[in-house]
């Protein structure tokens, strides 16, 4: 495809998708660019540390160039996309654990500033946190990852990724708020 005819392509999805199977590396490009975000989004939220992040980033990419051939509608390739990064993240997590959550961590053994009891709290908290998150359905957590995604995703990306109209995410969320307030010890964040 000539890079005249990539601009105009550039917003049509099943024409980009079309071309990056026929070899076309702008397509690749432009759908990296368009999704790379998401990608990112949808790792970031499993707070891996940074190099296996990146590592699920090459392979969320390495399957679609597998798979290319298979992805009958185009139009739902950042929610193929979305399923992939989650699914290679829960594979790393299963596989290696969730000892360091963050590999550019230092501890300072010396630093008193922070009572010892407040780090326990904090701790404990976050994990209350993700065993609610963790209760939700699926789709509750989906939507909720979109919605706190940075950069933000207007809502009309979010109705494409999870395929529902734009009037109900605001009520879907609220309602899926609703379930992570009511799990068990979720109550100890509104204390804060």
């Amino acid at each position: 495809m000539t890079a005249r005819r990539m601009t105009g392509v550039k917003d049509d999805l099943p024409e980009l998708v079309s071309a990056a199977r026929q070899g076309d590396e702008q397509a690749w490009s432009a759908l990296v660019d368009r999704f790379a975000g998401l990608v990112w989004h949808v790792i970031r939220g499993f707070r891996l540390p940074n190099a296996v992040g990146e590592d699920i980033y090459q392979t969320a990419w390495l399957r679609l160039a597998e798979n290319l051939d298979r992805i009958r509608k185009p139009e739902s390739l950042g929610g193929w996309l979305a399923q992939t990064a989650r699914n290679e993240c829960l594979r790393s997590l299963k596989v290696g654990g969730r000892e360091n959550l963050r590999d550019d961590l230092e501890i300072d053994l010396a630093d008193d500033t922070a009572p010892v009891e407040r780090g326990v709290d904090d701790e404990e908290r976050d994990e209350i946190l993700w065993q609610a998150f963790a209760s939700l359905s699926e789709a509750c957590q989906r939507l909720l990852r979109l919605l706190i995604a940075d950069p933000p995703l207007a809502y009309e990306q979010v109705s494409d990724l999870l395929g529902m109209s734009i009037g109900s995410i605001g009520p879907t969320r609220a309602r899926c708020l609703a379930k992570l307030r009511s799990a068990r010890g979720v109550h100890l964040l509104e204390h804060e």
